[in-house]
């Protein structure tokens, strides 16, 4: 029998809808009281190390997540689910994927409904993360979510909609796995990638999203000795209004890193076109494009290597993977 550290967070899956119809944290987590639905198949170890809204996690209590993992590694621990609010759940996903050695499964699920809602998912899902994280196969695929019977990585997994259960989605490459009677089944491989094994979270990075008729405005006002880099979540493939072109001079200029992402939720950002503002310029110019990651992601990710001691020349390899 396998043993689960579970370690809840908060998120709409420990909270409850009220009578007026608003949903509201609780003092006490509900999903502390269902472990017995497992008891006799797996050995679950409970922290309720966090009891918090989505909106307020923080890059310091991701990396506090990190070390609890790390000390899991020392404890005999087989697999970790992390429960969890769904509005950044991705972040912390990919945060722990970056910064994570892959020892043992980590998986992260949530829930679109509170515990007392009609329908609720939450503990349909927090079992279905618990199979995942006893699964043999979960070994080596990096930090994984769990939402509605699919299995996602964390690197390309993203929420897509605002209330629906079937809200995490993989835009262009798709899940790479699937939950049925207690089994996970894997359709996927997982590209292995580097690790960066932090001891803080300190910087200022910024992501801005582009849009027509932008001009330089946005850039000058991060043009400043606090900004540490910035995401732009740019046109299409990777294009930007060519009245940003000389705030983004003056910020490489001072080699403060700039990463690319396109706002669109499918495909990568690429260095197509070659005009004034197109992808092929900005890569010239200096501008790293991160493929496959959206704008919040390539945060953590520059982040993360802020944080990790690499020169500027290893800093782009690092964003550009």
């Amino acid at each position: 029998m396998k043993t689960i550290l579970v370690i809840h967070t908060g998120g709409t899956i420990s909270m409850s809808k009220e009578v007026d119809g608003n949903v509201t944290t609780n003092s006490m987590n509900p999903l502390l009281d269902q472990e017995e639905l497992l008891a006799g198949k797996v050995n679950l170890v409970v922290e309720p190390i966090f009891n918090i809204p989505s909106p307020h996690m923080t890059l310091e209590r991701m990396l506090e997540l990190k070390q609890r993992i790390q000390k899991a590694y020392t404890e005999n621990i087989d697999g970790v689910v992390i429960t969890h609010g769904t509005d950044t759940l991705e972040e912390t996903a990919y945060f722990l994927d970056i910064t994570l050695e892959n020892k043992i499964p980590v998986v992260l699920t949530g829930a679109m409904r509170s515990s007392n809602e009609i329908g609720t998912d939450g503990l349909y899902n927090f079992i279905s993360a618990v199979w995942t994280a006893c699964s043999d196969e979960s070994y080596g695929k990096g930090v994984l979510v769990v939402m509605n019977d699919e299995i996602h990585t964390a690197r390309y997994v993203t929420k897509t909609h605002t209330t629906n259960v079937a809200t995490f989605r993989t835009p262009t490459f798709g899940p790479i796995g699937m939950i049925a009677k207690e089994r996970t089944f894997f359709a996927s491989e997982v590209c292995r990638q580097e690790v960066c094994d932090i001891q803080k979270v300190s910087g200022e990075v910024y992501v801005i999203k582009a849009y027509a008729g932008m001009n330089g405005s946005l850039f000058d006002l991060v043009d400043n000795a606090q900004t540490d880099g910035i995401v732009i979540e740019a046109l299409g493939a990777g294009n930007l209004p060519p009245e940003t072109l000389p705030a983004l001079e003056r910020l490489l200029a001072r080699k403060i890193p700039i990463v690319l992402v396109s706002r669109c939720s499918n495909g990568i950002a690429e260095d197509i076109y070659d005009y004034e503002g197109g992808g092929v310029n900005l890569k010239k110019m200096g501008i790293v494009f991160s493929r496959g990651l959206n704008g919040p992601k390539a945060r953590i990710r520059l982040i993360v290597g802020l944080n990790s001691g690499k020169d500027l020349h290893e800093l782009f390899d690092f964003l550009s993977e």
